[in-house]
């Protein structure tokens, strides 16, 4: 059908031919300066080299596919192409009749987005209710299908389909195939980033349009179609809200595939976010600071101070015991990192060049790590206990 609306459009084409005239990471270290009468630091500032991992999605269509996918911030390159078949290099016009699927290899960034989190995103893009196909491109040459390379990765998926089957919006349980990945063969030149050319845009966006694809993924999530699943970060919210006193913390390698790429890096691997990307910087409201995992009360508002570094700055911890400092070596420098009591996250470090008038300390955190609840909402998060060290 496919290609039956690609040679239809041909004419259309030629008629209106003449109408027609797109991250590396900076890790900062949180280094003070020597000890002066400033309260800002000098950071030092090391390029993170892009942690390229490459998986294979299925999902019909691969231009649509590789539209969708190339969108995702932390993917590199989107490349269609085939695989599964018993043939070795098909092309365009035999790898139906050879038991290939048409798939798209995905190689993104580990440090920013993870396996997981692609895999949501192309499920949410594709009809996974349908085994047969594709909207109206019908075979099993254009289902569904998630591709691992592990064990892990195996489980992840299996994992991932049984939560969407049991908390998505599908009115059909979930028919994606989970495969051991087979050869990837790159489809023809011609067929990559083809949503993005002269006059193949305009078949393109003719055949997504009548495919019904956008209407379906509207229709079922709306605008949330983005690498997470709200009912993840509904129950989070809701465990750390009420439960932080009890909370025991899963496997470094579930963390790794439910939470956020650079909120993992740092509370896990004791890594830093880059000056002046966190909002919480810049957030002087009257609330309190919770660890983003447990939701363990760490900092108040009654304490934040601007530094002028790009980190988020208290002079305290909102109580004596809510934090625990180490003593770290790293960076050819003596400095006392700060973890949070319960959940034992990185959250920053701790330096003598606060302000004086106020103990002169400077607890340096990395946003990431924290979440700010407002007053307002801290008798309904289970807070109210706090609202007295504001």
């Amino acid at each position: 059908m496919k290609l039956f609306i690609a040679i239809a459009m041909l004419s259309l084409i030629s008629i209106g031919a003449f109408l027609l005239i797109t991250n590396h990471n900076k890790d900062i270290t949180d280094t003070p300066t020597p000890m002066s009468t400033q309260t800002t630091e000098t950071p030092v500032a090391t390029t993170v080299a892009p942690k390229e991992r490459t998986m294979l999605v299925a999902g019909g269509c691969f231009w649509c596919v590789e539209s969708d996918i190339e969108k995702l911030p932390g993917v590199i390159k989107a490349v269609s192409g085939y695989a599964g078949g018993t043939t070795q290099n098909p092309t365009y016009e035999t790898y139906s009749q050879s038991g290939h699927k048409e798939v798209v290899e995905v190689t993104f960034d580990e440090n920013v987005v993870t396996f997981r989190e692609v895999a949501i995103y192309a499920i949410k893009h594709m009809d996974p209710t349908d085994g047969e196909g594709s909207f109206y491109d019908r075979g099993v040459s254009y289902g569904p299908a998630l591709y691992f390379e592990t064990a892990e990765q195996k489980e992840v998926l299996d994992a991932l389909i049984k939560t969407i089957d049991e908390n998505g919006p599908y009115e059909k349980t979930l028919a994606v195939a989970i495969i051991e990945r087979p050869l990837f063969f790159a489809a023809e030149d011609y067929h990559q980033d083809y949503y993005k050319g002269t006059l193949s845009a305009l078949k393109y966006q003719y055949y997504r349009n009548a495919s019904g694809r956008d209407k379906f993924i509207e229709k079922n999530w709306g605008t949330d179609t983005g690498p997470t699943l709200h009912w993840e970060i509904t129950n989070q919210n809701t465990m750390t809200q009420t439960n932080w006193k009890n909370y025991e913390k899963p496997d470094k390698a579930i963390l790794k595939q439910t939470m956020e790429a650079l909120a993992f890096k740092v509370t896990q691997e004791d890594g830093t976010e880059r000056a002046g990307t966190s909002p919480l910087d810049k957030e002087y409201g009257r609330g309190i600071y919770v660890d983003i995992l447990s939701g363990e009360p760490l900092f108040s508002s009654r304490d934040k101070f601007d530094s002028g570094t790009g980190w988020p700055s208290f002079t305290a911890a909102i109580t004596g015991d809510a934090v625990t400092e180490h003593e770290d070596n790293t960076f050819f420098s003596t400095r006392t990192e700060v973890r949070s009591k319960i959940a034992d996250n990185h959250l920053g470090h701790v330096f003598p060049d606060g302000p004086t008038e106020r103990g002169g300390l400077r607890y340096c955190m990395n946003g990431v790590a924290l979440r700010f609840v407002p007053e307002a909402q801290m008798p309904a998060a289970g807070y109210s206990d706090y609202l007295k060290d504001l």
